[in-house]
C-alpha cells in the first residue's frame, strides 16, 4: 500500500472506510507512542472519560448541553454516526466542516511511514504503525479539537475501556461510567462483573469518577478500582431521581443534587431510560465544577435543551427512531413504549447485527405484546442479520405476525403506507437502522 494525493473531503473519508481491510487494533502502547508523536495533543485539554454498555452517548450529550449552558466551551468526540462521519466531531454544538475534516485526516496521514510500509504489513513484523478506523478517527479529534480551544473535552469510549483507543490520553478530570450489561463479551468478557472491569479502567489517579449503580457486584468492581488509584468515586441509582410524568410528548422529572437538593427537570422526549442518563450526567457535572461555577438553572436549560439523534427521537408525527442495540437497549426500550401513555395500536421495524444475542432481544419484543404488526429487515451492513436468521427466529413465536423484507426501504415505505389512523410507529434493534431511516428521510424518499 502506497501514499496517495488525498486534497477531498470524500477522498480522506473513502481512506477511512477502506482502513479495516488492511488493519486491525493496535496496542495501547502503539496508540500512545502514535499520540505522542502527534505531539501529544490531548494534554491541551481538560478531558472528560466516558465508558460504560449502554447511555455513553445520551450522557455525554446532556453534560456538553449543560456546560455549554454554563457559558463553557466543548468539545465533543462520539460514535458511532447514523448519517454523517462528521456527528462524530463535534464543537460548540456544531459538528466541524468538511474543511476541518480534510485537515485533520491530513495531520494524522502525513505522520504515518509511508516508506517503512510494504504491502500487506504488520506493525509486529515492519515496526510500521497505522491506526485503525476508530484509532485513525479519535486521532483526528485530538489534532482538531485543540485548535478551537475549548474549556472541556468529552471522549466517548468505542468498545471496552481498558484497551480502547480513547485511554491513551495522558491526564482526566474526570471518568464517568453508565450502565453495564452483557455486551461485546467476546471481547470484555462473559459477566458483567469482567466487563465492569473493562469499562472501570478508565480511571485514572487524580480524577475523580461518577458511575450507575447497576447493582452491587457492579458497583464493587469500581469502588475497588477507586480505592486503589486513591480516587472518590460517586455512584448514582435510581434512587436519585423521581419521575412527574408524561406532558405534552415530554418528561417532567426531579433529580437530587449535592448544591441544589432536588432540581425539577423536562427532557423533550419519551424515552424514560433518559432520566437515568440525565441524572448520571448532572452528577458528573457537579463533581466536575467543584467551584460551583453551575447554577441550578443552567443545569435545567441544559437538559431542557439537549437533543440526541436516534434516541426515541420522532422523526415524523407519531414515528420513533431508537437505537436500542442490545438486550438491555431493548429492555429500556420496551419499558419506554409500556409506559408512554399511547392508547392506539403500534407497530414496529427491527433490525439487528449478528454480535449482539438477537435471539433473546426478539424474545422480549414478542413476548411484550406491546405491538400489534411487526417489519423485520435486513440491513445494509455486513453485520447485519441475514433474513434467513430473522425468519428462523421469529419462527418459534407463531403467533407473531411478523413480515419479512431484504431491505429497510421497502420495509419501511410498506410500514407507513399500511399504517392505521391511531398507529404508533417505533423503529429499533441496531443504531445502523436508525441511521438508514434518517439517511431515507434526510434524501427525501418518503
Amino acid at each position: 500500500m502506497q501514499k496517495r494525493s488525498i486534497a477531498s473531503f470524500e477522498e480522506a473519508e473513502n481512506y477511512i472506510n477502506t482502513i479495516p481491510r488492511f488493519t486491525s487494533k493496535n496496542t495501547m502502547e502503539d496508540t500512545k507512542a502514535f499520540l505522542r508523536r502527534l505531539g501529544s495533543p490531548d494534554r491541551q485539554m481538560r478531558i472528560i472519560h466516558v465508558a460504560g454498555t449502554n447511555g455513553k452517548g445520551s450522557v455525554c450529550a446532556y453534560m456538553r448541553s449543560i456546560l455549554e449552558a454554563a457559558g463553557y466551551r466543548v468539545a465533543l468526540f462520539t460514535s458511532p454516526h447514523l448519517v454523517d462521519i462528521r456527528e462524530r466531531f463535534v464543537v460548540d454544538g456544531e459538528m466541524i466542516s468538511k474543511e476541518d475534516f480534510l485537515r485533520g485526516f491530513l495531520r494524522v496521514y502525513d505522520m504515518l511511514d509511508w516508506e517503512e510500509q510494504p504491502e500487506q504489513a504488520r506493525p509486529e513484523s515492519t515496526g510500521f504503525y497505522h491506526p485503525s478506523y476508530f484509532e485513525y478517527l479519535f486521532f483526528m479529534a485530538m489534532v482538531i479539537f485543540p485548535e478551537r480551544e475549548p474549556d472541556f473535552c468529552i471522549l466517548e469510549t468505542g468498545l471496552g475501556g481498558r484497551l480502547d483507543a480513547t485511554n491513551s490520553v495522558s491526564k482526566k478530570e474526570l471518568a464517568v461510567i453508565t450502565h453495564i450489561g452483557l455486551d461485546h463479551v467476546e471481547y470484555l468478557g462473559d459477566t458483567v462483573e469482567k466487563i465492569a472491569w473493562e469499562k472501570s479502567c478508565i480511571m485514572q489517579e487524580g480524577a475523580p469518577a461518577v458511575y450507575w449503580d447497576t447493582d452491587k457486584p457492579v458497583s464493587g468492581v469500581f469502588e475497588k478500582m477507586a480505592a486503589e488509584l486513591g480516587v472518590t468515586a460517586y455512584p448514582v441509582s435510581k434512587k436519585d431521581y423521581r419521575f412527574l410524568g408524561f406532558r405534552n410528548k415530554s418528561i417532567d422529572f426531579s433529580v437530587h443534587t449535592e448544591y441544589y437538593s432536588y432540581i425539577s427537570l423536562t427532557l423533550h422526549t419519551i424515552a424514560a431510560y433518559q432520566m437515568e442518563n440525565a441524572a448520571l450526567a448532572v452528577r458528573a457535572v457537579e463533581v466536575l465544577d467543584g467551584d460551583r461555577t453551575v447554577s441550578e438553572l443552567q443545569i435545567r436549560q441544559g437538559i431542557e435543551r439537549c437533543f440526541w439523534a436516534g434516541r426515541m427521537e420522532e422523526v415524523l408525527p407519531e414515528v420513533y427512531v431508537d437505537g436500542a442495540h442490545n438486550e438491555d437497549g431493548i429492555r429500556a426500550f420496551l419499558e419506554t413504549v409500556a409506559g408512554d401513555g399511547h392508547t392506539g395500536s403500534r407497530a414496529l421495524l427491527f433490525s439487528a447485527v449478528k454480535d449482539k444475542d438477537c435471539g433473546r432481544m426478539v424474545e422480549e419484543l414478542v413476548q411484550s405484546g406491546l405491538f400489534d404488526r411487526v417489519f423485520v429487515a435486513h440491513m445494509r451492513t455486513g453485520r447485519g442479520v441475514s433474513v434467513e436468521t430473522f425468519r428462523e427466529l421469529f419462527e418459534r413465536y407463531p403467533g407473531c405476525g411478523y413480515r419479512m423484507y431484504d431491505n429497510v426501504s421497502t420495509a419501511f415505505h410498506e410500514l407507513l403506507h399500511s399504517r392505521r389512523q391511531d398507529e404508533r410507529v417505533y423503529i429499533a434493534g441496531s443504531l445502523y437502522l436508525a441511521g438508514e431511516i434518517k439517511e431515507l428521510l434526510r434524501d427525501d424518499k418518503f
